[in-house]
């Protein structure tokens, strides 16, 4: 109720991705197909990396968060989207935008974090390699993929927390298909510029900051790989990682223009299109990067399908 009273806006109108009803058919019948395959590519990754002693390895551990995570991130937008477009209903109430907010953002972090930590797993085991199971040990392994949940847990609490104060009235129209953060601080009729500032300042830590940390590691691992002397083992280890640095093209080409873009070169079209980038299709793409170009986790994959889905009579 406490919330409520400091709003004269009881819910939002999610205008959605087209402004065509025509176009709602082919669009629930994409973003359903693409939803089913992202789920079942990750919950296959989680499934196939926790059955298999081999891929308890910490690159697979990091990897198995990253695909709970992106289930999550994906969870919390399409479902609602593709019940509206079902329900011709385009309304959210005021303490479900903020809720699916929360998540967006919580997963959201915590998925740029964990491509950093995994780009230092990397930097590790080709520039370190004698010492690898040394340094990625069970106990920093831990603590490097616990620490961003309990620091987007925060950050997106102070997100909710920040917003809540904010009075809305009038417009209550949303040019997106999820509680976007930056969307929703055009409708507020009061100062924003707290919000604005604390977007700035988390931006630059868990977007900005990681990147610069991966194009750090990815400076040396560079580095380490053309001192190999043979062809081969260069092939080797570019190979181990040209389908992370596929994840981190997806994922941070779009969220640095949507974050960290003049909001004057930004539109409602560019802010959709991108976050359907990082929402849903690099989720949706991240397990085929990472299990087509790799042995072990497809032959996992293979034993898991013939072991599960297909049992033997």
């Amino acid at each position: 109720m406490e919330i409520r009273n400091k709003t004269s806006t009881s819910e939002f109108i999610l205008l959605g991705l087209s402004e065509y009803p025509e176009q709602e058919t082919l669009l629930f019948a994409l973003f359903l197909c693409m939803y089913v395959v992202m789920a079942m590519g990750n919950l296959l990754i989680i499934l196939a990396i926790t059955s298999d002693s081999h891929l308890h390895t910490p690159m697979y551990f990091f990897l198995a968060n990253l695909s709970l995570v992106d289930f999550g991130l994906a969870t919390n937008t399409v479902p609602k989207m593709l019940v509206n477009i079902q329900t011709k209903s385009k309304s959210i109430s005021y303490s479900c935008c903020l809720t699916q907010m929360y998540f967006f953002h919580f997963f959201g972090i915590i998925d740029s974090v964990l491509i950093a930590v995994m780009a230092y797993d990397r930097f590790v085991a080709i520039c370190h390699p004698l010492h690898y199971t040394t340094i990625m040990s069970p106990r920093l392994c831990g603590l490097l993929a616990g620490t961003p949940w309990m620091f987007s847990y925060f950050i997106s609490l102070t997100h909710i927390l920040l917003m809540v104060r904010l009075v809305f009235c009038g417009n209550n129209k949303i040019p997106h298909y999820f509680c976007d953060l930056t969307p929703l601080l055009r409708l507020s009729c009061t100062d924003t510029s707290v919000n604005k500032i604390f977007v700035l300042i988390v931006a630059g830590m868990v977007i900005a900051t990681p990147f610069i940390c991966i194009l750090a590691s990815y400076v040396r691992i560079i580095v380490a790989i053309m001192k190999v002397p043979s062809a081969g083992g260069r092939k080797k280890a570019f190979s181990t990682c040209s389908s992370h640095l596929s994840v981190v093209t997806l994922l941070y080409g779009t969220t640095i223009g949507v974050y960290l873009c003049p909001s004057s070169v930004r539109t409602a079209v560019k802010e959709k299109a991108s976050a359907v980038m990082y929402t849903l299709v690099t989720p949706m793409l991240n397990p085929f990067i990472y299990s087509l170009r790799n042995r072990d986790l497809k032959e996992a994959l293979r034993n898991l399908i013939s072991k599960k889905i297909i049992p033997s009579s």
